[in-house]
Parts: structure tokens; C-alpha cells; sequence
């Protein structure tokens, strides 16, 4: 894994997190307990500060960047960002599941309790509304999430990876 200070600034990690032996973190990262960052994922904080609540899993090949001296990335609790997905410049609150090959634009806001799509493209300064599913390119609002799609899907997901990682601990 590379862990990397940059400009006097070294990322910080919470309590029993997980780094795969190919992850990049670097610079101004802040990340809370029980996080994982996956193979080839990259969490570039160089050109302004990442934050990451605890519960959050960065999987294979995902990428987390901001925009110079405009756009930091802000990511809350119980936060799945899957394969591919490209996080940049935006906020994402709370209980929100990222799907695969999703991007996330600058100054773009993901509300709690929802999903994007895999695929989808979250437009730049698009406000996603708390407890919707998001899909398409661009995306839009394809319909209102059930509290089923947020224990079974959302809450599952972010649980599963903090056993996932804990195979990883145990050798």
C-alpha cells in the first residue's frame, strides 16, 4: 500500500481499518473507523482535504479526488463506493451505496439514504434527493428507495465490507 504525506500533510486513519497491499492514500485524508480502502483504489488528497466518516469502503479500483482550492470531497457514515466508481469534489452524506463504474461530481450533493445506479453519472452541482435512486447520463431521479433497499442493500453492503476486511486482518 502506499500511505503518503504530501505538503507536510499525512493521511489519518481510525481505529481497524483495512488497507489492500495496492491502495493509495495520500495527503489530506481523514477517515473514520472500520473503513476499507481496496485493491487499486485511490484516495488522492493532493489538491484539497478528503473526509470520511466511519463504515466506509472504498472498493477495487475506485478513486476519490477533489478539485484544486474548490472542491473537497465530504463522504458520511455507512458509505459503499463500488468498483470504478469516481468520487470527485462532492458531498455524500450518510447511508449511501455508490454503485459500480457511478461518478460522483464537483460540488454535487448525494443525500442520505439513497443510491446511484451503477453507470450513472452524477452530474456537476446536482442535489440528489435524500432516500431516491438515481441511474442514467446523466442521472435523474428514477424512483423513491424502500427501507427494504436500505437495510437490505445499502446497510448489508457497508456491513459485509467490514467482514470482508477482517478475512484480510486475520493473516
Amino acid at each position: 500500500m502506499i500511505i503518503r504525506e504530501l505538503n507536510g500533510t499525512t493521511p489519518q486513519f481510525g481505529q481497524d481499518c483495512f488497507l489492500a497491499e495496492n491502495a493509495t492514500v495520500i495527503g489530506d485524508v481523514i477517515m473514520g473507523d472500520n473503513c476499507s480502502i481496496w485493491y487499486n483504489a485511490v484516495v488522492r488528497g493532493d489538491v484539497h482535504y478528503i473526509r470520511m466518516g466511519d463504515k466506509v469502503n472504498v472498493q477495487d479500483g475506485a478513486v476519490i479526488h477533489g478539485t484544486y482550492k474548490k472542491s473537497p470531497t465530504n463522504i458520511g457514515n455507512n458509505v459503499s463506493i463500488a468498483h470504478n466508481a469516481i468520487v470527485h469534489g462532492c458531498t455524500v452524506k450518510d447511508n449511501v451505496l455508490i454503485g459500480m463504474g457511478a461518478i460522483v461530481m464537483d460540488d454535487a450533493v448525494v443525500e442520505s439514504n439513497s443510491i446511484i445506479a451503477a453507470g450513472a453519472v452524477i452530474t456537476r452541482g446536482t442535489h440528489v434527493e435524500p432516500g431516491s435512486i438515481y441511474a442514467g447520463v446523466p442521472a435523474k431521479k428514477v424512483k423513491d428507495i424502500s427501507q427494504e433497499h436500505i437495510s437490505g442493500e445499502i446497510q448489508r453492503i457497508a456491513d459485509s465490507y467490514i467482514k470482508y476486511a477482517s478475512w484480510y486482518k486475520e493473516e
